[in-house]
């Protein structure tokens, strides 16, 4: 019989849900969800129900008996930060994703307690793999200018390693034996170094961290920020950091496609703003090629935002006299998760156990 396995994979702007029978995907479909809609949550832990309803709802519309499925994979999220690999999903795993442990604070951690909530109702194992906060930072880009405060990993893992592989594949090469910048395009934007198979560098995209995205607002001055966000909310910045900010600041809504029409539409001021985005996403790029000393076997961008043209031939006019620059558009991580099951379920890889601590605890742990 095949092994029947249901991803579970909640963005900062969508629900994404698939349904495998072994290799085979047989549906999937993502349901759009504008800042608009998901601000009138009080928190993102506050949208588990509002998310559910999605699961049910793919459930039935595609004719899906949810009952014997032998596993539920949910996007890990913000965790205490862990070595890559495939985690089994425990009440304390849920019970620090929820409090963001590892100091991501993203709709991604919605995505464990989704495939628990399904498994209440299908049964089967429910797992996690290659979390946003997976840590493979070199010791340099851990410090800051702060004495004790020190900068954490956390970037779209999940889909950055599996394009990279794919590339590597492609090059006929192991991705363990490059070094690229891996770029994660979407309602939220990660910019890696890799070096021979491991994550060195990159910015904090769950923090808000390098350049402002669809929902994000990106590096700002520290004096500006004391002097035009010290006075709000502490909630208030920090959905500006994950939800509010960025394109969602400027225009009200993070919907790239409603914001990439009004710059076709020839509106100045939409244009100027979407440039400044693609503008910021290829000077983090070559931040990464110092990481790597020069040496870049390939730039490899992935995500939703590809499917705008000017996004790709605009990073390729500032970039590509670094290395050759190659586009996977959407994203692989529905893939990655149901392949990841698969291999666990049929005992070709080994399921984790969740540490409850981090990987790296300081230079002095």
């Amino acid at each position: 019989m095949p092994k029947k396995i249901f991803v579970i994979n909640p963005g900062s702007t969508s629900t994404k849900l698939s349904y495998y029978e072994d290799e085979t995907m047989l549906c999937t479909q993502e349901r759009f969800h504008d800042s608009s809609e998901l601000l009138r949550f009080a928190t993102i832990n506050d949208q588990l129900d509002f998310r559910m309803g999605v699961v049910w709802d793919f459930f039935r519309e595609n004719g899906i008996q949810p009952r014997g499925l032998d596993a539920i994979m949910g996007r890990g999220g913000g965790c205490y930060a862990v070595p890559g690999g495939i985690y089994r999903v425990d009440d304390r795993l849920i019970e620090d994703t929820r409090q963001a442990k590892g100091g991501l604070y993203h709709a991604s951690m919605l995505g464990v307690q989704m495939a628990k909530a399904v498994q209440a109702v299908t049964g089967g194992l429910v797992m996690m793999m290659d979390p946003p906060v997976v840590d493979e930072l070199c010791d340099l880009a851990r410090i800051t200018g702060v004495k004790g405060i020190y900068r954490k990993a956390v970037c779209h893992a999940l889909n950055l390693k599996q394009a990279a592989r794919r590339h590597a594949t492609a090059m006929g090469k192991r991705y363990e034996d490059l070094d690229l910048i891996v770029c994660h395009i979407d309602g939220g934007i990660s910019i890696t170094a890799h070096h021979k198979g491991r994550m060195i560098d990159g910015n904090d995209a769950g923090g808000g961290e390098g350049p402002f995205t669809p929902t994000r607002m990106g590096t700002m001055a520290v004096t500006d920020v004391n002097e035009h966000l010290r006075a709000l909310p502490y909630e208030t910045v920090k959905s500006l950091c994950s939800q509010s900010g960025g394109l969602s600041s400027h225009f009200g809504t993070s919907s790239a496609d409603r914001i990439h029409a009004m710059v076709e539409a020839g509106d100045e001021a939409a244009a100027l703003v979407w440039e400044a985005m693609i503008y910021q996403t290829a000077k983090y790029i070559a931040a990464m090629a110092a990481v790597l000393e020069g040496h870049v076997d390939g730039i490899v961008l992935t995500g939703g935002l590809l499917r705008f043209d000017d996004v790709v031939s605009g990073i390729r006019r500032r970039c590509e006299w670094i290395a050759p620059v190659s586009v996977y558009p959407g994203e692989f991580e529905q893939e990655a998760m149901a392949l990841g099951a698969l291999r666990v379920l049929r005992g070709e890889e080994t399921l984790l156990t969740y540490p409850g601590k981090p990987v790296w605890t300081g230079f002095d742990g």
